[in-house]
């Protein structure tokens, strides 16, 4: 029988989803028939040891990776749906310029543009400007006012963090995927992201889905999710650090 964790109002929607690397007696099943809902309005977490499909499931769910069965399905802010696994390359990359932000660990900041022209390239890409207003609040809210004109290599840890959220939330997307965002960055600096995170979240309305093996981090989500083997593992409602670690102790985390 398979389980779907489900929400209220969706912003992703999986069902079935397999995807295996490899082939015969080497083949690995990263995702075993995965079915699950990311509420929109709401910052998720996704945990589990290590090999457990959490990277997977969420590149999948980003329309970064294919998928060897199931459907994944994103929700606009009017609840109209598009499915993911029925568009082609070029289909799927438009769709992502416009509705999907990724932040990721290695930040992936252009070493030559500046703060302000990685912030604003994939708007330029998509052919769009950004909203006055909302860039102001942006670059107020994270601090990087000051530092817009500066390259990567002048700016911390934390500054090119701050730039590559700047970037991902710039073109106000559906969701917003966030692969480890703390994993390079010092304690005060990873603190700093994630109450910025759930401040989009509670305040904003952005949609947030994180990947991550700290139980600190994880407790700024309003739910976490729990993969094993490729399979869902359970749910933690308004999570505590202590209870990510105590599950994800009797898991083998």
């Amino acid at each position: 029988m398979t389980t779907t964790l489900r929400t209220t109002t969706p912003a992703v929607a999986a069902e079935g989803l397999v995807k295996v690397y490899g082939s015969g007696d080497t083949a690995v099943r990263a995702l075993d028939g995965v079915s699950i809902e990311f509420g929109a309005g709401r910052f998720t977490a996704i945990m589990g040891p290590s090999g457990s499909g959490k990277s997977t499931l969420m590149h999948c769910a980003a329309g970064l990776d294919t998928v060897d069965g199931g459907t994944i399905r994103l929700y606009d802010r009017d609840g109209a749906a598009t499915e993911l696994t029925a568009l082609g390359d070029r289909a799927l990359t438009r769709l992502r310029r416009h509705r999907i932000g990724f932040v990721f660990q290695a930040f992936n900041l252009l070493p030559t543009l500046t703060a302000e022209q990685n912030m604003n390239l994939p708007l330029e890409l998509a052919g769009r400007h950004a909203d006055p207003q909302w860039r102001r609040t942006l670059v107020d809210v994270l601090g990087i006012a000051g530092r817009l004109g500066h390259r990567p290599a002048q700016l911390s840890g934390g500054q090119q963090q701050r730039v590559a959220v700047a970037r991902a939330l710039l073109p106000r997307p559906d969701v917003v995927f966030a692969d480890e965002p703390t994993g390079n960055l010092d304690s005060r600096s990873g603190q700093e992201l994630l109450g910025f995170l759930r401040r989009s979240v509670r305040e904003l309305g952005q949609t947030v889905v994180m990947v991550t093996h700290d139980p600190v981090a994880a407790a700024f989500a309003d739910r976490v999710v729990l993969l094993v083997d490729g399979r869902l593992a359970g749910e933690i409602v308004e999570p505590t650090a202590e209870d990510v670690l105590d599950r994800l102790k009797r898991l083998g985390g």
